[in-house]
Parts: structure tokens; sequence; C-alpha cells
């Protein structure tokens, strides 16, 4: 059985973007950004109040922020008074946003790969496709391996098909027209009906299994990450190959394993 320890208390380290240290950083400006994130990885319309609380400001200063977004046409307001990202913005922001994600995790999935010496991935939601977005590579002479920049079959790929379950059904069918249902093995599921029992299975144990679905010989599991509104913009997986895994027990421990290291990241994620 593997025992973890490293990758649960492991907290990563952000740098400093106070602009404590920089008399030419504008607060206004990076939290006009912060908004513009936070919009990006909910995936309904938000109140003002809604808002403002998850983001810490007070009532006036998210007025303005969000009163500046639009009326310079980054936001919109819907006809109940909420706000959401304006169409055609949702590539705005990406390039902060991931780049907040990945120097968020990767002090975690370095640990998690250190304590189970097997390849470690974290993929993102984009708009149409699930992406790798960094990798730790197993130590082992033969490991599965991961590519960043790698787009992840929704039907296949245990990052795909735990990021793509829990999206609203519009967001699902996207993601699936956007890459197409391949058979990649025999073991790949293809069939519409049984990819959506797959998915709802993947919703109520919030974890997904690659058995060979998209290379023959390889294992991959990966758990969720969850935004601050329960959303899921991201998740972190690990692959090895079918013969290092022995039992059941193991199994349940490399689970355990990546959902508290995907919990950890979650908070750092919202506090950095």
């Amino acid at each position: 059985m593997l025992k973890g320890k490293t990758g649960r208390n492991l907290r990563a380290k952000s740098t400093d973007v106070s602009g404590g240290r920089d008399k030419y950083f504008s607060r206004a400006v990076s939290k006009a950004l912060e908004v513009l994130e936070f919009l990006q990885t909910e995936s309904n319309a938000l109140s003002m109040n809604e808002i403002a609380q998850r983001l810490q400001l007070s009532k006036t200063s998210a007025f303005r922020l969000l009163r500046t977004l639009e009326t310079t046409g980054y936001i919109a307001l819907d006809g109940r008074g909420q706000y959401k990202l304006a169409l055609g913005i949702h590539a705005v922001t990406p390039a902060q946003w991931l780049g907040k994600l990945v120097r968020v995790a990767m002090p975690h999935i370095q640990a998690l790969n250190l304590e189970l010496t097997e390849t470690v991935s974290l993929a993102a939601l984009f708009e149409n496709r699930v992406e790798v977005v960094a990798v730790v590579e197993s130590p082992h002479d033969i490991r599965m391996s991961n590519v960043v920049g790698h787009i992840l079959p929704p039907n296949a790929s245990s990052l795909g098909k735990v990021i793509t379950a829990f999206q609203p059904p519009v967001q699902r069918e996207r993601l699936l027209r956007s890459f197409k249902i391949y058979r990649f093995t025999d073991q790949t599921i293809t069939d519409h009906k049984d990819l959506s029992r797959e998915y709802e299975n993947i919703r109520l144990q919030k974890f997904a299994i690659d058995r060979e679905e998209c290379a023959p010989g390889g294992v991959c599991f990966s758990v969720p990450i969850f935004g601050a509104g329960g959303q899921v913009f991201a998740a972190i997986s690990l692959s090895m190959p079918k013969t290092r895994l022995h039992n059941s027990e193991q199994e349940k421990s490399i689970i355990t394993e990546l959902r508290a290291t995907a919990d950890q990241l979650a908070l750092d994620f919202e506090g950095a």
C-alpha cells in the first residue's frame, strides 16, 4: 500500500503580487484582473454582492470595478442584474490565470511525483478543450508519459473525462463536438449512453480512471480541482503502467493522495 505524506502537507509558495515593494504596482488593475480571472472560472453569471464576497472587496470597490469593466466591454450585465464575461473575452485572461494555476500547482504535483514515483499531470479547461498544462515525469525507465499542450479526449483520457463530467450539459456537448469521439483502444468508451453513465459515475465518486482507454498497458487516475463556486476548472492525474498497479488497495491509496493534493491546491489557488 502506498503511503503519502508530502503531497497533502506541502503548501504552494506563490510570488508576492501585493506590490508592497513596487511603487509602480496598481492595486486597481490587479483587482480588475482578479475579477476577470474569477468570472472566467465561473459557469454562471454572478451578482455584484457574490463577486464582492468571493474576492473580499467592499461593495463600493466592487461596483467601481464592475462598472469600469462593463463600460470597457470586458464583462456584461444580464437581464437579472448579474455579471459574466462578455462574448469573445474568454481569450483575454488565460495567460494570467494559467500562469497562476501552474505556479501554484507545481510544488504540489512535484511532491506527489516524488512520493509516488509516477507521472503526474495537470490539465485545465479552456473554452472548447481540455489541455495538459504541466507535467512531472516518472523517474522510471518504463513509464506513462504526457506532453504539455496535449489536447485530451473527453471520452477516453481520465483528465478529459473528469473535467468534462463536471461541466454543464451545454459545455459537455461543446467539448465532445470539438474533439469528436474517437476509439483509441478496445477499451475506449464510444457509445453515448455508456459515456453518459460514465460521467454520472465520475460525478458521484469524484474521480475518473482510464484503464487502457487511451493507450494499451496504461492506467491513469484523475481527480477534479474545484473552484470557489464548486465549478471544475482543472484536474490532476497520476499515470502508470498497469504492470505496477497491484491491487485495489493501491488504487484507493493513489486516489486518496490525488484528492488530498487537489483539495490543498484549490485552497492555495483561491488564496494566491
